[in-house]
């Protein structure tokens, strides 16, 4: 008689991500807040807010992943840091809005289960769910194999905040002489890899542990920099400054993004030599032959998020900003014209 076939013979090990989700139980426990109901394990997550004392609370919610950075983390088998990447990308969106997080989810898939890889990726995760100060409530493993290869994996991210719907910030009060204030990205964050991944090491053969000219450190740690996470400078800033819109730069740089925020009739003014970029954008520029213009529109060239206030109160939110650490700039202005993105 054959001996009948098994969800392990097909390369799929239930019992291993039982495991997996018993070991990460107590690592996202440590994020919860208040308004947590229920624990890992479940079916679905449960979360109040009658805790949070709003009148009229309005739910905001994204989802992203970190894109071909990934490939970069599993060539260096560094994992640590991706999952920070993962929580900054979905809480800085909602964050323009004005929201606070509330809760986060992730979907790890992988060819085959690693434990301790695995092990990492959630600890980055929960690490950034703090930075954020929002609670990782659950979230789903999948083996897949035969979709990945084994080490190959993906990941992917959702967000819930809330925010007091006559404090939602759109854009719309936005007018010709208000000022942009740029806050620093530490890098890369998690856009442009692609083509990173296709000039470093595909054309000029690069390695992720070559320094090249003009960077202070290896491309493994430049490359793995973690995206920053916004989340308590702008609610600091929001509770004592009107702003009057909020800009995540990511895919699609400065020149995509700062329109999103723009009511019709006006344009950003942005003087791009008001900032000091980091060396990766010159070095990526320079040895890439890349335009100015596709840098502006591919990375964030040491932009990662942009504030926008009216000019009394430009003086006092930098102020405000570097107190809490921000080296934050006056990048530009609003004008009138079509909407869009002009540099000076």
């Amino acid at each position: 008689m054959k001996k009948g076939l098994t969800y392990r013979d097909a390369g799929v090990d239930i019992e291993g991500a039982e495991r997996f989700v018993k070991l990460i139980k107590g690592i996202a426990e440590r994020t919860h807040s208040r308004g947590v109901l229920s624990g890992i394990g479940g079916f679905a997550s449960l979360f109040r807010l009658n805790h949070l004392g709003l009148k009229d609370p309005v739910l905001v919610s994204s989802t992203d992943g970190v894109g071909t950075k990934l490939k970069i983390a599993i060539t260096a088998n560094e994992h640590s840091t991706i999952g920070i990447d993962l929580v900054a990308m979905c809480v800085n969106d909602i964050i323009t809005t004005g929201a606070r997080p509330l809760f986060f989810l992730d979907y790890l898939s992988a060819g085959r289960l690693n434990r301790e890889r695995d092990m990492a990726i959630i600890r980055g995760i929960a690490r950034g769910c703090k930075l954020a100060g929002c609670a990782l409530v659950g979230g789903e493993t999948a083996e897949m194999p035969g979709v990945y290869g084994d080490e190959d994996y993906d990941l992917a991210g959702f967000v819930v905040g809330v925010v007091e719907r006559s404090n939602i910030i759109d854009g719309s009060r936005i007018r010709p002489g208000d000022v942009l204030v740029g806050l620093p990205s530490s890098g890369l964050h998690s856009n442009g890899y692609s083509l990173v991944r296709k000039l470093l090491f595909e054309r000029f053969g690069m390695a992720l542990g070559d320094k090249p000219r003009g960077l202070r450190t290896t491309l493994k740690k430049e490359l793995l920099k973690p995206t920053r996470i916004y989340v308590k400078t702008v609610l600091d800033v929001i509770e004592r400054f009107p702003i009057k819109g909020i800009a995540h730069i990511t895919g699609g740089g400065l020149t995509e993004n700062i329109p999103r925020i723009l009511p019709a009739g006006c344009t950003a003014v942005v003087e791009r030599r008001s900032w000091r970029r980091q060396p990766i954008f010159d070095f990526i520029e320079r040895e890439g032959g890349i335009s100015t213009e596709e840098m502006l529109r591919t990375f964030n060239c040491g932009i990662g998020l942009v504030l926008v206030v009216g000019r009394h109160h430009k003086e006092k939110l930098v102020e405000r900003l570097r107190v809490l650490g921000e080296r934050a700039v006056v990048i530009g202005t609003v004008e009138r014209g079509r909407k869009g993105v002009e540099y000076t």
